[in-house]
C-alpha cells in the first residue's frame, strides 16, 4: 500500500486520476489533494470517503510514495525537487521533463521497460503522441516505420476543464444569437476550428506538432524516425482523432494490419465498411481503449497505410497512462528504491 498524492487535483486530468485510482483499485494506503490556495477547502470523494484539497507547501510530499502531477509544467518544475527529495516518486503529465534524457517518457504498452531506469521522475507523453503510438507501435514491431504523417482533430478538453466550459458557453452564445467571446482560446471555437495555438517556431511548426515529433522518437527508441505532424483545434469537448498516414519500406497487407491491431493492447479495431462506421469522439470519451478503423491502403503510395483513430485525451491521453505507470511501478517495486542518483534539469 502506498501513500498516494494527486497535485493538480481539482483539474480535469486530476479529477480523472481520482476515479481511476478507484476504478482500477491502485493499492492506496492513504491520499493526499494538493491544488492551489485558491482551491484550498473543497472536497473530493475517493472511495465513498471525502477528502478535503490543501494547498502545496514545502511540507505536502512529506511520507508521500508517490506523486501523479497533472498541475501545469511551471508548477512540476517548481515542486519536483521537493517530490524527489521526500523519496516519492513523481510521474509527471507536463511537458517539463519529457524531453530530459535520464528520465523516462513512458507508454505502457510500447515501453514498459523504460520505468526501471528512474531518478524520481517519469514522464507522462503528450495526450496527441501517446493516441497515435498506441495504435502506430503494433505495426512497427512488424514492420519498421519508415515515415509517419499525422492530422491531429483535438479536443478541447486537452486545453482543460475552463476550455471545456468556454466551447459550451460559446455554443449556446452563438445559437442565442450573440457574439461569442474568447478567454482560453484565442479565437471562438464553438462552430469553428483552427490550428494548435501553441507557440510556433522558426520552421512554422507549433509546440503541439514538435511534441508528437520528439516524443514519439524517444518512446519507440528511434531518433531518426520521419514524422510530420498538422495539428488542429476542433469543436469537440472530449477524445481527440488523428489521420495517420504511415509508410514503410514494402507494402503492409491491410489483412495484416487489422489483425494485428484486433489483438494490439490499449486498441479497439473499430470499423464497419457498410455501415461507413469508424471510430468517433462521442463513442471514444470514456473509454480506456484507442479505437482504430479505416485502415486503407495510401493509393499514392504502395507501401504506405492509412489509419483513423479516435482517443481519450484525458483518460489514455493523460490519467489512465499515469495510472499504468504507476501500476508497473508498484508491479516492480518501484516506487521506493533504495538508492537513486537525484537528476533534476530540464
Amino acid at each position: 500500500m502506498y501513500q498516494v498524492a494527486i497535485l493538480g487535483a481539482t483539474g480535469a486530468v486530476g479529477t480523472e486520476l481520482l476515479t481511476l485510482l478507484a476504478e482500477r483499485d491502485f493499492p492506496v494506503a492513504n491520499l493526499k489533494l494538493l491544488a492551489s490556495a485558491r482551491s484550498t477547502g473543497q472536497r473530493l470523494t475517493f472511495k465513498g470517503e471525502e477528502f478535503n484539497v490543501e494547498a502545496v507547501d514545502d511540507r505536502s510530499f512529506d511520507g508521500i510514495d508517490l506523486v501523479l502531477a497533472s498541475a501545469g509544467g511551471s508548477i512540476s518544475k517548481a515542486w519536483a525537487p521537493k517530490i524527489v527529495e521526500a523519496g516519492a516518486v513523481m510521474v509527471d503529465n507536463s511537458s517539463t521533463f519529457r524531453m530530459n534524457p535520464d528520465v523516462p517518457l513512458v507508454v505502457p504498452e510500447i515501453n514498459p521497460q523504460a520505468v526501471a531506469g528512474h531518478n524520481g521522475i517519469i514522464a507522462n507523453p503528450n495526450c496527441s503522441t501517446i493516441i497515435m503510438n498506441v495504435a502506430v507501435y503494433p505495426l512497427h514491431q512488424v514492420q519498421p516505420i519508415q515515415r509517419i504523417m499525422a492530422a491531429t482533430y483535438q479536443s478541447v478538453s486537452g486545453a482543460g476543464a475552463r476550455a471545456m466550459e468556454e466551447l459550451k458557453t460559446q455554443s449556446l452564445a452563438i445559437l442565442d444569437g450573440q457574439a461569442p467571446k474568447a478567454d482560453i482560446f484565442p479565437y471562438p471555437i464553438a462552430f469553428n476550428l483552427f490550428p494548435h495555438n501553441s507557440a510556433l517556431n522558426e520552421l512554422g511548426y507549433c509546440e503541439e506538432e514538435m511534441k508528437m515529433i520528439n516524443e514519439t522518437r524517444k518512446i519507440f527508441s528511434a531518433p531518426n524516425l520521419r514524422i510530420t505532424a498538422t495539428c488542429v483545434r476542433v469543436p469537440v469537448l472530449r477524445a481527440h482523432s488523428e489521420a495517420i498516414n504511415l509508410e514503410f519500406s514494402s507494402p503492409f497487407s491491410i489483412v495484416q494490419a487489422r489483425e494485428i491491431l484486433s489483438q494490439a493492447p490499449g486498441v479497439k479495431l473499430t470499423e464497419d465498411w457498410q455501415a461507413n462506421y469508424f471510430p468517433m469522439p462521442i463513442e471514444a470519451s470514456g473509454q480506456d481503449e484507442v479505437l482504430v478503423g479505416r485502415i486503407r491502403q495510401d493509393i499514392s503510395n504502395p507501401n504506405g497505410l492509412e489509419l483513423w483513430l479516435s482517443g481519450d485525451q484525458i483518460r489514455k491521453g493523460a490519467a489512465l497512462n499515469a495510472i499504468q505507470i504507476a501500476e508497473l511501478l508498484a508491479a516492480q517495486d518501484l516506487i521506493r528504491p533504495a538508492t537513486r542518483e537525484v537528476v533534476l534539469s530540464s
